[in-house]
């Protein structure tokens, strides 16, 4: 299981937040010096589709969450320390049944 990182240092952070879903997701892009790109997020109770241009690992930190990837047809379900990577130019629909999930999502260019 990997670790969850308690800080990025030496990063630069966008102040415009990432909002979908009417507020119920909320994210901020986090900028390292090679130029690779996260985004830290927060995801409220629901159920949510997002599509995918490039490759995508998203790692838990708190909460919970059911996901089902594209073309899958059975969800799985994570916990903080656990990851899941999604395809390019596909999806995932994930569901958070209660309280929040925060997730660190790493673009795999």
């Amino acid at each position: 299981m990997p670790s969850v990182p308690e800080q990025y240092v030496g990063v630069a952070v966008a102040t415009k937040a990432n909002i979908y879903f009417e507020g119920n997701v909320v994210s901020h892009a986090v900028i390292f010096p090679d130029g690779s790109t996260k985004t830290l997020g927060l995801i409220y109770p629901g159920k949510y589709h997002f599509n995918t241009k490039a490759p995508e690992e998203m790692l838990i930190v708190a909460g919970n969450c059911k996901v089902i990837l594209d073309g899958g047809k059975t969800a799985k379900s994570y916990t903080p320390g656990e990851k899941f990577s999604v395809p390019a130019d596909s999806g995932f629909t994930i569901e958070v049944e209660k309280d929040l999930c925060e997730y660190i999502c790493s673009f795999l260019n």
